[in-house]
């Protein structure tokens, strides 16, 4: 299996560490579509799946989820944790096991996902309704304030643009400012009409983006290949992209190859994360 470069008290000890460099934007990559952020000592979590529930799940089914990489960390180790985000219902965005042991330890932490899954967001997570914030993708961008982070949600597609019966959207991504930072998390998602335009005025500093593509055979929703995910971080000016959801479940993944040649062939900034690999931006002047 693959190892994480820092994992467990390790990783601990480089987020102690960190925290030293306040004027620098810090943000592990933790797996699959999980990332820590922290900004000036508050810390939140991107779409976290710390747990084996996908594989215990899947075990005696003909779509097993075979582990590719060992778990970075156990949830309840990040007890200083202030704000989680789900981009939507899948459980390797919105985990029980993950969530409810982060509950348990981070008493006031809340949770940020699209307003159509506020009620699924509380059962998993077991947090009263009060720190589940929903937010619309589909409705004019809102803002929610928590710590130092400001956090919108814009539209994924995975595969459509779907919605509930209310027209709510059901796939979120998020946009988040800290500081003078702003960090776009895609969620799971594919290419759409308009996301480009959507994306372009806020002006992103760095982007997180699935690289895992679309494969019939996989039966799952599927999201960007490489090549658009250099392509979308090109498109909306993003000064730097990482890739993500990819070298964690066997059965649905892919190699990083095909989105750095894009990259280089576009001319576009990017950075390779290691899971429990650390990137360091300092405050532009």
């Amino acid at each position: 299996m693959i190892k994480p470069v820092q994992q467990d008290t390790a990783l601990l000890h480089d987020i102690a560490s960190a925290r030293l460099a306040r004027d620098h934007l810090h943000v592990w990559w933790l797996g699959q579509s999980g990332f820590l952020v922290q900004w000036q000592g508050a810390h939140l979590l991107f779409d976290p799946y710390l747990s084996d529930s996908l594989t215990r799940k899947y075990a005696a089914t003909d779509k097993p989820h075979d582990r590719l990489s060992e778990r970075v960390i156990a949830p309840e180790r990040l007890d200083f944790v202030d704000v989680v985000t789900s981009s939507h219902n899948h459980t390797d965005h919105l985990d029980p096991d993950t969530l409810q042991p982060l509950a348990h330890v981070n008493t006031g932490m809340r949770l940020v996902c699209a307003r159509a899954n506020h009620a699924e967001a509380v059962r998993r997570s077991g947090l009263d309704e009060a720190q589940v914030v929903g937010i619309d993708p589909a409705a004019p961008p809102t803002a929610v304030h928590i710590g130092p982070f400001t956090i919108r949600a814009v539209p994924a597609a995975h595969e459509g643009l779907d919605r509930d019966a209310a027209g709510c959207a059901l796939f979120a991504g998020f946009v988040v400012k800290a500081g003078p930072f702003t960090i776009y998390h895609s969620g799971d998602t594919i290419l759409y009409e308009g996301i480009n335009e959507r994306l372009r005025p806020f002006q992103i500093d760095l982007a997180l983006l699935p690289i895992n593509g679309r494969a019939p055979e996989r039966r799952v929703a599927g999201n960007l290949w490489g090549r658009e995910a250099a392509r979308l971080a090109k498109d909306i000016g993003a000064a730097l992209v990482v890739p993500c959801h990819y070298d964690l479940f066997a059965f649905n993944t892919a190699t990083a190859d095909e989105f750095v040649a894009e990259c280089n062939r576009l001319g576009q900034a990017y950075r390779i994360l290691e899971q429990g690999g650390r990137l360091s931006l300092p405050a532009p002047c």
